[in-house]
């Protein structure tokens, strides 16, 4: 019998825990559930034919899910794709474990799990079981900056003590090739027994303190079955010295023509490794470079109210509702609402526009924005892990961590690799000492070593996820979020992007241009339709307010107001009816709309957005709404067909008004007249027309077609319900950013197959020479030196190669 303790979600009465305990005690096996409203747990004793996630399942119908934590780890040690799954190997097997992904780029595993089941210290368990060390990351934004500068200067300091030792049987092993009279006069000084020893004892030192984490690591790996890079090196090189030293103290045990010392190719090889781990950890140093240029956007103090006084407090004990003195070219520490004062607040890093943004009372500030020269207070609304700087700066990590589809292919080639490395090592071996040339032992070690070290896993690992995170990074600097790790690899394939048309394709703040009066006094009317718009949200009805106040008028009070989604509004003021809204509505609530037709028509051909009034049930008024289109617009839509991609305009606008701006910016497919809900559905038949669909929308209701095309992209300057409904997000307003998020995309994926393409290929080239096909035809055999060298340089290679992303820059 088994028992274990759920955290469950959603209980609020004494009703959900009867349905909690119901629920999973009616579950085949389970045999005991007590269920407690105050802690939110549930305890349940349960047979060995059932296991924790049937039960997180049945609470998942029961409509109360099993509380689910996420947790990341720094982890130390993973040095190839082997490591990667075999840490998440070790993590998914643990007991309440729902989700582990691993990135060796990031040297980081995150961690879904069922809060209750397991705990901190059993996952950190889990990865030392494995081999690694592991420290969970308490605080997500405040990632440790220098723990890659520390790896690069402890490789450093490694590879610096090998390369010293290592070069006096260099130049005197391998520079008689060079330097023949060097290499003779050597030989005729020093007695050949003598040089043996100080080979043996410089390889020796060699092994044991710089190369000691090769068999400090690879070891224990191949001992529990899941051997990866460091068992490799760790075999070759031993095997090297091991030989080296039986022939160097019991040369009666090998043939007189294979006592041959290989010394120097251990030596040679743990230091070129080193050198080769040295420059990627530099490398990969620079990899993180856009997080840590977002969090040294924070500011670390802010100048707060307390007690009647203005002191310095740091950045975490600010709390909301704080007051806030902001001097001129300070940091804004933390979101708020400007309470006194005035001044332009450089938001380049929010909006990617360079011009200051002017700031009065109201106004909105955000955290790590750059104050003018004006003075002002202000009110904490959001702080800590809840300003916007924190969430860009959790996004960009998220998005950094994420496993594309593509990886998938590495995970299970990885997976087998090392060992299929170990066998044909072996084979070769074997093939070598059978029917090889003599001396067969000396060539059949030189081949089994040289294959042992050039197959490297190493450039596997880091090809996709080093590209993710400079790429990702870049693009966070450019203004475009990559919220799901999906959508750096959707964004590439979709063929046709769907923007919806106000606030995205035009500014989001229209302006009343024309009013057409039907019925009654213009100005009495005007300020009726003002006060029943005031009631609503939506860009028009601020226009309308606008129009009011530039006539000065005064609104009067609105007795009731019922809005209908997709339609309008219907209220009443005193005895007066009022219907302000489309066509929709006017027809819906049966009004004669014959006095409508001419205005309309008019309006249409202008592009203009009408507002139609009805008053007492009869026509009254038809207002002409402008937005003006984004000056960005139409160079945006322009580089979208440069590129390939079509571009359609989906607007709850009539069809005229709609075709009107569809012309003026040359878009491939416009669908007017679409209701809130008919946006889902307008997708997924453009995904059955055209293939993949983007979707680019900022209001409430555009979340519904963000979620359902294959990559939804929100304007960061809409809502947060669309923002979170989106896969990337536009930090401005500028349609232009979608143009850029797809050149990201492109790039990042194109640079993942150069990586992918080297990775795969250098191993597919190489391995085969060092087992030694070309000896029959050409006489050569690979130098393990060799092998050592070319292998360290594809993990800088792949390295280097995803830095190249970080030159990206802004399509328009």
């Amino acid at each position: 019998m088994h028992s274990t303790r759920l955290s469950v979600e959603g209980m609020t009465c004494a009703s959900c825990v009867g349905r909690v305990e119901r629920a999973l005690t009616g579950t085949e096996g389970a045999t005991r559930a007590n269920v407690n409203l105050a802690t939110e747990t549930a305890e349940v004793s349960f047979g060995d034919a059932v296991k924790v996630s049937d039960l997180v399942t049945v609470l998942d119908k029961a409509g109360y899910p099993a509380r689910v934590e996420e947790l990341v780890f720094d982890v130390h040690g993973m040095t190839c794709a082997s490591c990667v799954g075999r840490v998440e190997r070790a993590l998914a097997q643990e007991e309440g474990v729902t989700v582990a992904s691993v990135n060796l780029a990031a040297e980081t595993a995150t961690v879904s799990y069922l809060s209750g089941v397991q705990d901190v210290e059993s996952l950190t368990k889990a990865i030392a079981k494995a081999g690694y060390e592991a420290k969970p990351r308490i605080d997500r934004d405040a990632a440790p900056e220098n723990r890659k500068a520390d790896e690069a200067r402890a490789l450093k300091s490694k590879l610096i003590l090998a390369a010293a030792l290592t070069l006096p049987i260099f130049i005197i092993e391998m520079g008689g090739h060079l330097i023949p009279a060097l290499h003779h006069w050597w030989m005729m000084t020093v007695p050949e027994w003598l040089w043996r020893m100080v080979q043996f004892v410089l390889t020796a030192v060699v092994l044991a303190v710089p190369g000691r984490v090769f068999f400090a690591k690879g070891i224990p790996s191949l001992l529990k079955g899941g051997p990866d890079m460091n068992a490799l090196v760790a075999l070759g090189a031993g095997a090297a010295f091991v030989y080296s030293t039986v022939v160097t103290f019991w040369p009666q045990i090998v043939p007189m023509g294979a006592q041959n010392v290989y010394f120097e190719a251990a030596a040679v090889i743990v230091t070129l490794i080193l050198l080769g781990r040295f420059l990627e950890a530099r490398a990969k140093g620079q990899t993180g470079e856009a997080i840590r240029k977002l969090a040294g956007m924070r500011a670390k103090t802010a100048r707060v109210e307390r007690d009647g006084e203005v002191i310095e407090l740091p950045i975490e004990e600010v709390v909301v509702g704080d007051v806030l003195h902001l001097r001129p070219g300070e940091k804004i520490a933390v979101d708020g609402k400007v309470l006194t004062g005035e001044s332009h607040v450089d938001e380049a890093m929010i909006s990617g526009e360079p011009i200051p943004v002017a700031k009065a009372e109201g106004s909105p500030v955000i955290a790590g924005t750059v104050n003018g020269e004006g003075a002002m207070t202000y009110v904490a609304e959001k702080v800590g892990a809840d300003t916007m700087l924190a969430q860009i700066i959790r996004m960009v990590e998220e998005a950094q961590g994420a496993k594309l589809p593509i990886q998938s292919l590495v995970d299970k080639v990885t997976m087998y690799f090392v060992p299929a490395v170990m066998a044909l090592a072996a084979v070769t071996v074997v093939i070598w000492f059978a029917v090889g040339p003599d001396p067969a032992l000396a060539h059949a070690l030189v081949a089994g070593v040289a294959v042992l070290i050039i197959a490297c896993p190493c450039a596997m690992g880091l090809a996709t996820p080093t590209s993710i995170m400079v790429g990702t990074g870049r693009a966070a600097e450019l203004g475009v979020l990559f919220r799901k790790g999906d959508a750096l690899q959707g964004l590439q394939e979709v063929k046709v992007i769907a923007f919806d048309k106000t606030g995205t394709l035009t500014e989001g703040r229209p302006d009343v241009t024309d009013l057409v009066t039907l019925v009654g006094e213009e100005a009495a009317l005007l300020a009726e339709v003002a006060a029943v718009e005031a009631k609503s949200e939506h860009p028009i009805a601020r226009a309308i307010e606008r129009a009011a106040e530039a006539h000065g008028l005064n609104l009067p009070e609105v007795d009731k107001a019922r809005a209908i989604a997709g339609h309008g509004i219907k209220a009443e003021i005193g005895d007066v009816s009022l219907l302000v809204g489309n066509m929709r509505l006017m027809t819906r609530e049966k009004i004669d709309v014959t006095a409508f037709e001419a205005p309309l028509a008019e309006l249409a051909d202008q592009g203009r957005t009408p507002v139609l009034v009805a008053r007492n049930g009869v026509a009254a008024m038809v207002l002409g709404i402008s937005d003006p289109i984004r000056p960005a617009s139409r160079k945006a839509i322009e580089a979208l067909h440069a590129r390939g991609i079509k571009v359609a305009m989906v607007s709850g606008d009539t069809r005229r008004a709609a075709e009107a701006v569809a012309r003026d910016l040359g878009i491939d497919h416009v669908e007017a007249e679409v209701l809130p809900k008919g946006k889902a559905k307008t997708v997924a038949a453009l995904k059955e027309s055209h293939g993949a669909v983007g979707f680019v929308g900022d209001g409430i209701n555009d979340a519904p077609a963000l979620a359902s095309a294959d990559v939804g992209i929100a304007v960061g300057t809409g809502t947060d319900v669309a923002i979170e409904a989106a896969d990337v997000v536009l930090m401005g307003g500028d349609p232009s950013a979608v143009v850029t998020a797809v050149d990201v995309s492109r790039k990042t994926m194109g640079n993942i197959r150069q990586n992918l393409f080297w990775a795969f290929a250098y191993n597919a080239a190489l391995i085969p020479v060092a087992a030694g096909v070309l000896y029959p035809s050409f006489g050569l055999q690979l130098s393990p030196m060799l092998g050592a060298g070319a292998m360290a340089m594809s993990s800088v290679f792949v390295v280097s190669n995803a830095l190249r992303l970080r030159r990206m820059r802004a399509a328009l």
